[in-house]
């Protein structure tokens, strides 16, 4: 009895700790259904929605099939993107279902639960283990968060992947009331549009960020707006007349699994009718056709299943060589063999496990980013990958989406790709800091030149910034990069040469029409042997490839090959006088 009795004071003690902890550090919740502004990515939105997680409009209700129309409640794909300088945060959320949190096939963590990611300050992917209970109310509790140890301190740019079979009814975010909170909006890069079946819908993934589509969003860093409802993705016109809508970078038809039981005709039909309704309004939007990633033999034993499988994409193959005989343009294939599934790859035969789920990401990934031009080397200078470096002076993101807005609406006539040398100099986007407008304004505005520069920008950063939209929906006279400097540090000359090479190359697919100038980095401190030295293979790269070549930096240095302090607050950003120089020099270059 007295041990009992022990027991229960501890308890208490406990529960008293607790609510005095609570007390002394509040929590300050955000309901994202009340943001001032979109938030929720994965939508495919032609109006309002029913339920703020939905992932159709509520006037797609009359058009689709029903089926369809309840999955649709389901939070597959959908995520929140937020930034905070939180160590601890508490995600709390109530799901429609509650008495089916988990399948015998998969469990309540990837059927009910969510899933926190994190990028660190030079691009890489973290990802946050959570405790959680499962009741009336979810729980997820992230604790003692650091996605860098190399950068500390300032906010981390988090992704929340949100239920994959579950419908979300309400959800808040906590964090302790003194940390900063800051929920980001909507992208404005073209999203990947994916129409699929269980697979896709996140069958059947042991959590959310686990899920294909969520790892093929990771790896390009695109949005993606997954389209999978558990055994009803069959190509129904009603569907692809929602995805249609969006203007799509590309989109994704993998129905084959739910399509097994059609006959030969009828399914070379519906892929006919699925390509035509697609292209008959967005001729230029690559579509890529996918086989049943289970048809791949000596992945299962049973015989007849298997023959399904193969059948169906037997059917594709033969309507894919059909269509481009035709002449079809923009059409691509995705076959069960680049999938490459084995023994170990599903839970049933059909619906892929995580290991199954990383195989089929890994190949969506490397045919996607063949189609759209956008490869990955195996060195740092050809990984295009974001950044956040600079948290102090500006929003690395936020710089972004404004030169997309900006470039849709005044398209530019002339542009620089460099870091944060052009970027604090002048002109627009404006930045936070100005350090030789007046030049700007007399040398460089006057031709149409904009500002793509970004501070603690390396090469592989404005990689990442030409393949996610930069450059696209305009035509520029000249493209003139000053990169390099920044992967002095951690980059060989050769290194840089290769990223120097991705660039061009990048450049030359969405602008063919424009003229490249490749600048000498510009000099530095200490470093001026160095740079001399690399110029010399950068301006043997420009001469390979046909391109003009400038070395501006040469009016910022004294005789002796030494900088000229006088024009420098740092020995590496100019002042008002260094830009004065540089300005005569750029104009120069542009006539």
């Amino acid at each position: 009895m007295k041990r009992s009795i022990t027991f229960f004071l501890l308890l208490q003690c406990v529960a008293a700790t607790h609510i005095f902890a609570q007390q002394q550090n509040p929590v300050k919740w955000w309901n994202p259904a009340g943001n001032d502004f979109p938030v929720l990515e994965g939508q495919c939105l032609q109006g309002a929605t029913e339920s703020y997680y939905d992932r159709f409009s509520a006037g797609a209700k009359n058009t689709l099939n029903p089926k369809v129309w309840g999955l649709s409640h389901n939070s597959a794909g959908l995520y929140l993107k937020f930034k905070s300088d939180a160590n601890e945060i508490v995600v709390r959320y109530v799901v429609q279902n509650k008495g089916n949190f988990a399948m015998p096939h998969m469990p309540a963590t990837g059927v009910s639960g969510i899933d926190l990611y994190a990028i660190d300050r030079s691009g890489g992917w973290q990802w946050a283990p959570g405790h959680y209970a499962f009741g009336d109310t979810v729980e997820y509790r992230f604790s003692h968060l650091q996605a860098d140890h190399a950068f500390t301190g300032g906010d981390t740019e988090y992704r929340l992947y949100l239920p994959l079979y579950n419908t979300v009814n309400w959800l808040q975010i906590g964090v302790a009331s003194e940390k900063h909170f800051a929920p980001m909006p909507l992208s404005l890069e073209k999203p990947v549009v994916a129409y699929g079946t269980s697979i896709m819908q996140g069958g059947c993934a042991s959590r959310p960020g686990l899920a294909w589509t969520a790892i093929l969003n990771r790896s390009l860093d695109r949005p993606l707006i997954n389209l999978g409802f558990s055994g009803t993705g069959l190509l129904e016109k009603s569907v692809l007349d929602q995805m249609v809508e969006k203007d799509a970078k590309i989109y994704v038809l993998d129905c084959l699994p739910n399509l097994t039981g059609y006959s030969s005709a009828a399914l070379e039909q519906l892929i006919k009718d699925a390509v035509n309704t697609l292209q008959g309004k967005r001729p230029e939007v690559p579509i890529l056709l996918v086989e049943h990633s289970g048809g791949v033999k000596g992945s299962i034993m049973d015989t007849t299943t298997l023959n399904g499988f193969e059948n169906a994409n037997k059917v594709l193959r033969s309507v894919f060589a059909k269509l481009i005989a035709e002449g079809k343009q923009h059409l691509y294939l995705l076959s069960n063999k680049d999938m490459d599934w084995d023994i170990n790859a599903t839970v049933d035969g059909v619906h892929p496990n995580d290991v199954g789920m990383m195989k089929y990401a890994a190949a969506y990934e490397k045919i996607i980013r063949r189609i759209l031009h956008e490869p990955s080397g195996n060195i740092r200078t050809t990984i295009p990958v974001t950044q956040s470096r600079d948290i102090r002076s500006y929003d690395w993101r936020d710089r972004h989406q404004e030169i997309l807005a900006l470039n849709k609406k005044t398209p530019p006539q002339n542009i620089i790709l460099a870091n944060s040398i052009i970027h604090f100099w002048g002109g627009d986007p404006k930045a936070p800091i100005a350090r030789g407008e007046e030049s700007w304004n007399k040398y460089l505005a006057p031709i149409g030149m904009r500002n793509l520069a970004f501070g603690w920008d390396r090469i592989e950063n404005v990689l990442w910034r030409i393949y996610h939209d930069e450059l696209d929906g305009y035509q520029a006279k000249h493209v003139l990069f000053m990169i390099g400097t920044n992967n002095l540090g951690d980059c060989n000359d050769e290194e840089i040469i290769m990223g120097l090479q991705a660039l061009v190359a990048a450049v030359n697919v969405r602008q063919p029409q424009t003229q490249i100038i490749l600048s000498g980095i510009l000099p530095r401190g200490n470093m001026e042997q160095r740079v001399e030295t690399l110029n010399k293979r950068i301006s043997l790269l420009a001469k390979q490839l046909k391109l003009q070549y400038i070395n501006p930096g040469k009016v910022l240095l004294k005789k002796d090959g030494k900088i000229d302090e006088s024009l420098f607050s740092d020995g590496l950003h100019p002042v008002a006088a260094g830009y004065e120089k540089l300005g005569q020099q750029l104009q120069q270059a542009f006539h």
